[in-house]
């Protein structure tokens, strides 16, 4: 299998942390977490009852694959044998062997897991299937006899210390190189996406948007004109907080880029000359 195929479903993976603390699994996800610990439970008894004949069982529609959730398996030389989800394709082929050298040594690391050693958790980036972008994933996996056998889940919701981290980082380099960060967030560079995360740029002069990471088709539009989908003000009260103040924040509801729903979203701003630059983070469904 070529490193093409092999890219688009690894992404940009980042090195394993083994034994990830308990606080690591941000409230939101907490059912998540018991989902994916259930089906890994389940997938590892059955491995020990039936061995190879449940490799199969894994790789098809059925008690092994629950809504977003699947078991992938592993033997110890990193081949794929068995994937409900769309490492399919890999089944078959090493894993180790097409993989860079830094991430193939934290793969190596995964597999050396003992059994005796029980459930282990790591955390990457991985491509998601349903929206194409790179995105953090923790996934729990665990030594059966001769095979690791992993369920994992996305953890792309950031948190509110993730957006004042991402919004610091962009008003520095806006402050520093506003004509190159201005570019850098208009097309989408990595640097200023970050999961659901993204920034956005007012002119303070003109009240009109000159970036916007995640939807181009607001550059160049009056940012006072702009309303959530329930008819809020957006644009106003913002513009008007900013013109009093340095810094601030505000409630209102917009789409989720990755999850394609509208939440409730909640966006830190800051005056940087000229410029008004936000970041804002989701935290939870509109019913």
């Amino acid at each position: 299998m070529g490193l093409c195929l092999l890219g688009r479903i690894v992404g940009a993976v980042i090195g394993i942390v083994l034994a990830l603390p308990a606080w690591a699994v941000e409230e939101s996800y907490e059912a998540e977490d018991r989902e994916a610990r259930a089906l890994l439970k389940s997938a590892a008894a059955y491995y020990h009852e039936y061995k190879a004949q449940a490799l199969p069982v894994f790789s098809r529609q059925g008690p092994f694959i629950r809504d977003d959730h699947y078991v992938y398996v592993l033997d110890s030389n990193g081949v794929m044998l068995a994937s409900g989800g769309p490492s399919a394709s890999l089944i078959g082929s090493s894993l180790l062997e097409q993989l860079p050298d830094d991430i193939k040594q934290s793969f190596e690391h995964a597999l050396s897991v003992q059994e005796q050693q029980g459930v282990q958790e790591a955390e990457y980036r991985w491509t998601n299937w349903q929206t194409g972008r790179v995105e953090r994933k923790r996934v729990l996996f665990q030594r059966v006899d001769d095979v690791l056998l992993g369920v994992g889940y996305y953890i792309s919701k950031a948190t509110p210390a993730h957006a004042r981290a991402l919004l610091d980082k962009a008003v520095s380099a806006i402050t520093t190189q506003p004509e190159q960060t201005l570019s850098a967030i208009n097309s989408e560079n990595l640097a200023f996406l970050q999961d659901d995360l993204y920034v956005f740029v007012v002119d303070l002069v003109t009240s009109h948007f000159v970036a916007h990471g995640y939807n181009p088709r607001l550059i160049g539009t009056d940012f006072r004109r702009l309303k959530d989908p329930t008819g809020k003000p957006v644009g106003v009260p913002i513009l008007a907080a900013a013109n009093q103040r340095s810094a601030g924040e505000y409630d209102y509801q917009w789409l989720n880029p990755l999850t394609h729903k509208v939440e409730q979203k909640h966006t830190y701003f800051r005056r940087v000359g000229n410029y008004l630059v936000a970041v804002g983070y989701y935290e939870r469904v509109v019913e």
